[in-house]
């Protein structure tokens, strides 16, 4: 049986984010192919689709090799998210159905509960279902995917803290579902923006094997951030 090239590109780009493939190491189709237990036509396909995403390079003499970002990419990534994120909510308060309204209170329900009794291990999961969810509500296909590579390349070039009130960020949360519940656009925009930066406080620059000072059988598990 073929392994489509979208679930090889998923266990390429997982074990890029993760680490396994350091930036600038090379990227053999060999190699890949004999990790992955496909054929070499699913890795051609996903390194191409990996290099539209950022995530791979094409060198002369040296073929596909893991990206090298700089702290001025990274820093354009949470800034990008945090115009795009307020889009998304903003959109969702005008499209979201009955169904994203269920899933998103139930999280917030989940998210607020674990955060009052200081289980912070499952918040950051929980927090990305959250948002992955309002993107999905936004009945944006486009923007849908736009955010989703912004995830998987942030979840790269940073490290998150946990946030220091926890019981707060996911009272935001509910509120964000409340504007969006409402048909509030506006107020949905604006409460995920604040929402967001506040948020990009958190994120540390992982240093100095991911990020560059300087501007010169498949695993298909999603990674969430």
């Amino acid at each position: 049986m073929r392994i489509p090239a979208h679930s090889v590109c998923t266990a390429i780009r997982d074990d890029i984010v993760s680490g396994v493939f350091a930036p600038g190491g090379r990227l053999t189709e060999e190699l890949l192919a004999r990790r992955y237990g496909v054929s070499r036509v699913p890795v051609r396909e996903a390194l191409r689709t990996l290099e539209s995403e950022g995530f791979v390079t094409t060198r002369r003499h040296a073929g596909a090799c893991v990206a090298e970002p700089t702290e001025q990419e990274a820093a354009d990534l949470l800034e990008i998210r945090q115009l795009l994120e307020p889009l998304a909510a903003a959109r969702a308060a005008q499209r979201r159905t009955e169904a994203h309204l269920k899933v998103l209170r139930g999280l917030v329900r989940l998210g607020q509960e674990r955060a009052r009794r200081g289980q912070g291990e499952d918040l950051r999961s929980l927090g990305g279902w959250f948002h992955e969810t309002l993107a999905q509500a936004s009945g944006s296909p486009g923007l849908v995917t736009l955010l989703t590579q912004l995830r998987h390349k942030i979840a790269w070039m940073y490290a998150v803290e946990r946030p220091a009130r926890p019981v707060e960020s996911w009272a935001e949360h509910g509120a964000i579902v409340d504007a969006v519940a409402r048909g509030d656009a506006e107020r949905a925009r604006a409460l995920t923006a604040l929402h967001a930066e506040r948020a990009a406080a958190a994120h540390r620059l992982r240093r100095p094997e991911r990020v560059r000072t300087s501007q010169h059988a498949v695993n298909t598990a999603g990674v969430r951030s």
